[in-house]
């Protein structure tokens, strides 16, 4: 793979870092008064997710990690994997484990579109879209005249998430959830 100077490396970049590929979350440049300047690299190791900072010596290099960000279509889960398949024509399937999916497995929707990011085959994490529309399976039942300024009640939807609704939403609704946030955003519309 090739080498990245640190003066080059931006958020996002993915790199080598004691055998694990790790995303450079943030880089700053500092030159002291005295001495050699150098890079102070926030990183967020890819395979724990853990978060941390090194120094660097400005000009350094690493190497750049193999790791690709893939949209793929979510298939099933086993019970301890969960299924991806690539959407570029080759239906290639992926299996991830409970790390990779991690808090993601909220928001999984059969025939979804996710991004995964793959390192040497493996996915390393599963990102779901920004909002995705799913079922209300629970929650208690609307009142007539409950207004979307009234308040909020604890609604179950169909991948087991909760979110707050509106005090009009009823079971059976479909409704669009940013999954940033975790929070309501409407009733979805029909497509």
């Amino acid at each position: 793979m090739a080498n990245i100077s640190t003066s080059e490396m931006r958020g996002g970049t993915k790199v080598m870092v004691d055998g694990d590929p790790c995303a450079v979350l943030d880089n700053e440049h500092v030159k002291p008064g005295k001495g050699q300047a150098f890079n102070r690299l926030k990183l967020r190791n890819l395979k724990s997710g853990r978060v941390w900072e090194r120094t660097f010596k400005s000009g350094d290099t690493l190497e750049s990690a193999d790791v690709m960000d893939t949209e793929m279509e979510y298939l099933y889960t086993d019970g301890e994997f969960w299924h991806f398949m690539d959407i570029d024509g080759s239906f290639e399937q992926h299996a991830a484990d409970e790390t990779a999916v991690g808090e993601t497995k909220k928001w999984l929707k059969e025939q979804e579109k996710y991004v995964v990011t793959l390192y040497n085959g493996t996915p390393l994490a599963v990102a779901p879209p920004n909002f995705i529309e799913l079922e209300v399976t629970e929650t208690d039942p609307g009142v007539k005249g409950d207004t979307a300024n009234g308040g909020s009640k604890p609604a179950f939807l169909s991948t087991g998430a909760m979110v707050r609704v509106p005090l009009f939403i009823n079971i059976g609704e479909v409704l669009r959830v940013d999954t940033r946030t975790g929070e309501y955003v409407s009733r979805a519309t029909g497509k």
